[in-house]
């Protein structure tokens, strides 16, 4: 586990639910033994599909701030093409993570930087498995796979615990296979 303050911010659209990823990693560091998480949403005009982003804060001590993300340590974004605007990776430390939901490799999303990336296509992942709310493909739990993968900053059993106090019982199996079957297809290129 790493000692300092790691900072993550999510970008997802209206509904994809970033926000409840945002929340359910607080919750898995907390069962993994950090003693200070937060996770805070970023609110707007948001409405279904329009940009949301959201924060989490890691850390062994407690986490006294609850301002918005600037410099995260990760950013994880559950659409792609959100890559287009500035500010989802604004900010990113030299060596960071960015986490992408895209069905391309690494290399082929021409991010540039110091950056490490990770991708996974948590959007057919989630399709594959029926994991839509009122038509819209819903891939926060996915996401949760592919980054857990590239940081490992918590470990799957403590996600996994995360998952079976958020959801019924009937939710859980299903938010636990798009999981399991986005880490294992998660492709990463590490710079450092």
């Amino acid at each position: 586990m790493n000692p300092k303050l790691y900072e993550i911010r999510w970008h997802g659209r209206g509904g994809q639910g970033a926000i409840t990823a945002a929340k359910i990693m607080a919750q898995a560091a907390y069962l993994a033994g950090y003693h200070g998480v937060t996770a805070t949403p970023s609110f707007g005009a948001e409405r279904r599909g329009a940009p949301v982003s959201a924060s989490t804060r890691i850390s062994h001590e407690p986490v006294m701030v609850m301002s918005q993300i600037e410099e995260p340590d990760a950013v994880v974004v559950l659409d792609h093409t959100l890559l287009r605007y500035e500010d989802v990776t604004s900010g990113l430390r030299q060596g960071g993570w960015i986490v992408v939901n895209s069905w391309q490799g690494p290399k082929d999303l021409n991010i540039r930087g110091d950056l490490n990336i990770a991708t996974a296509d948590a959007t057919r992942i989630c399709r594959e498995l029926g994991l839509t709310v009122a038509g819209l493909t819903v891939v926060n739990t996915a996401i949760l796979g592919a980054f857990v993968r590239a940081t490992e900053l918590v470990d799957m059993a403590s996600l996994e615990k995360a998952i079976r106090e958020r959801f019924s019982d009937s939710a859980v199996d299903i938010n636990l296979a798009a999981i399991t079957k986005t880490y294992e297809i998660t492709e990463l290129e590490r710079t450092r």
